[in-house]
C-alpha cells in the first residue's frame, strides 16, 4: 500500500502519525513543509493509494488528488462549523462551549469534502488560541489513529452523516478579526485580542496614521 502523507515539519503530533505509519508500513512517503514552501515537485511523480493531508501547509493540487487509487483524507483541527483558516480564532471569538475536529475526503476546494468522522471535546472559557490548538491536534491524532487502524485492517473508512454547516472561513477574514478600531467598545477589544493571540503569529492591532500598532502580552 503507497501512502503519501503532506504535513507541517514541526507541529505537535505529526511526528506521531508518521511514526504509526512507519511501524505499520515501512515506507511511507511523507512531504513536510512550513507555510510559504513552494509545493513539493517529485509529488506529482509518486502516485499513491492513500493520500493523507495532515495539517498541511500545501492546499493539495486537483491533478494530484486525481491519481489518488482509494482516498483522499484530510484532517482538519476544526469541527464542522469552522472550516478554512482561523477556526480556532473564530471559535473562540464566538465563545463556542464545544469545538471539535474533522475528518473528511478532499475536494479540489478546501473543507468541503465528504465528513467521515468528527471527535468533539469541551471548550473552557479559559481556552486560549494556544491552547485550543494542542487539544484539537490531540483529539486530532486519536481519530488518526482509529481511521488508519481501520483502513489498515479492512480498507474502510469510517461513515458519517454530518455535514459542514458553512463556506470556509477565509484569510481576509481572519484578517478582519484581528482589526481594532476606537469605535469598538472594551469588551469588543478585549474578545477579539483573546482570539487573535498566538504566539510569534500576526495579532490584533490598530491602523493609525499609516501606523500599525499592534497588541503585546505584559510579560
Amino acid at each position: 500500500m503507497r501512502i503519501a502523507l503532506f504535513t507541517k515539519a514541526n507541529k505537535p503530533t505529526t511526528k506521531e502519525a508518521v511514526d504509526y505509519l512507519r511501524k505499520r508500513l515501512g515506507a511511507v512517503t511523507v512531504y513536510k513543509g512550513e507555510m510559504g514552501d513552494p509545493f513539493p515537485k517529485k509529488a506529482f511523480r509518486a502516485p499513491c493509494d492513500i493520500l493523507i493531508s495532515y495539517l498541511s501547509p500545501w492546499i493539495i493540487p486537483k491533478k494530484i488528488l486525481n491519481r489518488t487509487k482509494s482516498w483522499n483524507i484530510n484532517f482538519h483541527p476544526g469541527p464542522p462549523a469552522y472550516p478554512g483558516i482561523g477556526c480556532f480564532n473564530f471559535a473562540i471569538y464566538n465563545k463556542e462551549k464545544i469545538y471539535g475536529i474533522t475528518a473528511h475526503l478532499m475536494n479540489e476546494r478546501v473543507d468541503t469534502g465528504k465528513i467521515i468522522a468528527v471527535k468533539r471535546f469541551p471548550l473552557l472559557k479559559s481556552d486560549s488560541v494556544y491552547s485550543l490548538s494542542i487539544k484539537s491536534y490531540k483529539h486530532m491524532l486519536l481519530v488518526f489513529f482509529e481511521i488508519m487502524g481501520g483502513i489498515l485492517a479492512k480498507m474502510k473508512i469510517p461513515e458519517s452523516n454530518e455535514t459542514w454547516k458553512r463556506k470556509p472561513y477565509t484569510r481576509k477574514e481572519l484578517e478582519d478579526l484581528c482589526k481594532i478600531n476606537l469605535s469598538m467598545s472594551k469588551s469588543e477589544i478585549e474578545r477579539r485580542i483573546k482570539a487573535t493571540f498566538y504566539p510569534n503569529m500576526p495579532r490584533a492591532y490598530i491602523d493609525m496614521f499609516n501606523y500599525k500598532f499592534e497588541y503585546q502580552p505584559d510579560r
